[in-house]
This record gives structure tokens, C-alpha cells and sequence, in this order.
């Protein structure tokens, strides 16, 4: 119990320091950031609490078949709503951690692919065809320009890219004929 208070005393002072610095809006900011925070808990707790009733009633009724869609689409449905839901709890408190700005349109992306997919399986088997080939198109295109934000952002891909993009121009210069220029790697 002593060391939890000692954390939570260390995360006041940070915060008590971290206020003085911030600007007006900054302090709006972070409120706005805390009180969803706090709401998006409630919803979270009050999903957890009905998909685990939800459950809890089909084992007693014995209705429990994952291979049964209905069944299927119910839990599964809710599982990936509590999924969108914690997304965008952690991409608050990274917010009220970091002093992010509030629009991260990674987590955005993310959380769009999320409920892309949360529709894909609670969909009716019988839908329409368009209906799916557009979600299916949102899914790729969303999907891409997270890809190409996360090859940006991530500094971890950053050298594979770089060195990726060192390989295709080799490569071009082998095909046209020319000779390696100056910032070429020979092969190994």
C-alpha cells in the first residue's frame, strides 16, 4: 500500500509541474483528455459487464456454439467493440502521458480499421455483394495509408526503407546498364 502511494504521489508532483508549464488551451486539453478518459472506463466496464452476462446466459441456456453466426456474430461483436473501445482509451492516456495533440490519425486509422472489421464479422451472410465490396475497398484503402504512416512514422522501419529504396535503385541502374554510381553498395 506504501508503494502505491508513493507512485501515485510521484504521478501528482509530475503533473503539478507539467501544469504550470502548460498553456491555457494545453490545460483544456488535458481536462477534456481526463474526462473521457474516465467516460470511456464506464463504457468499457458496462460492455465488459453485458458481454460477460451475454455469455454467461448462452452457457446456461446451453446455446453456446461458436460455429452458429448468430452466436457468432453476437459475442464476436462485442468483443470488437470492447476492442475499439480500449483503443481509444489508450489513445487518450498516451495523450495525457505525452501532451500528445489530440488528433492522432494513426490511432484514428487504427480505430477505423477496427470497426471495419467489427462489421465484417457481425455481417449477415446474405448482404448484399456492393455492400461488402465497399467495405472491402474502405478496408484496403484505410489499410494502406496506415501502412504508409506507420513506414514513416516508425523509426524502426525507417533503415529498412532506406535501404530498400538503396536496392531499387541499384537494381535500376544494373537493368539500364550504366555503371554503379558513387553511393552504390557492391554486392556482397
Amino acid at each position: 500500500m506504501e508503494s502505491k502511494k508513493g507512485w501515485l504521489r510521484k504521478d501528482l508532483d509530475a503533473l503539478r509541474l507539467q501544469w504550470a508549464m502548460l498553456t491555457f488551451y494545453e490545460r483544456f486539453e488535458q481536462l477534456v483528455a481526463h474526462v473521457l478518459s474516465v467516460v470511456i472506463s464506464i463504457i468499457i466496464l458496462v460492455s465488459l459487464w453485458q458481454l460477460i452476462q451475454a455469455v454467461i446466459s448462452l452457457l446456461v441456456a446451453d446455446a453456446l456454439n461458436p460455429l452458429d453466426h448468430a452466436v457468432y456474430q453476437t459475442v464476436f461483436g462485442m468483443v470488437m467493440t470492447l476492442l475499439i473501445a480500449m483503443e481509444f482509451k489508450h489513445s487518450i492516456t498516451r495523450v495525457m502521458a505525452r501532451r500528445d495533440h489530440i488528433v492522432q490519425v494513426k490511432t484514428v486509422l487504427l480505430v477505423a480499421l477496427l470497426a471495419i472489421a467489427r462489421k465484417f464479422i457481425i455481417l449477415d451472410p446474405a448482404s448484399a455483394p456492393a455492400q461488402i465490396a465497399a467495405l472491402a475497398f474502405a478496408l484496403m484503402a484505410l489499410g494502406s495509408v496506415y501502412w504508409l504512416m506507420r513506414q514513416r512514422d516508425d523509426p524502426v522501419d525507417a533503415p529498412n526503407a532506406a535501404q530498400a529504396e538503396r536496392d531499387r535503385m541499384l537494381h535500376a541502374q544494373r537493368q539500364r546498364g550504366g555503371p554503379p554510381r558513387a553511393g552504390d553498395q557492391p554486392d556482397n
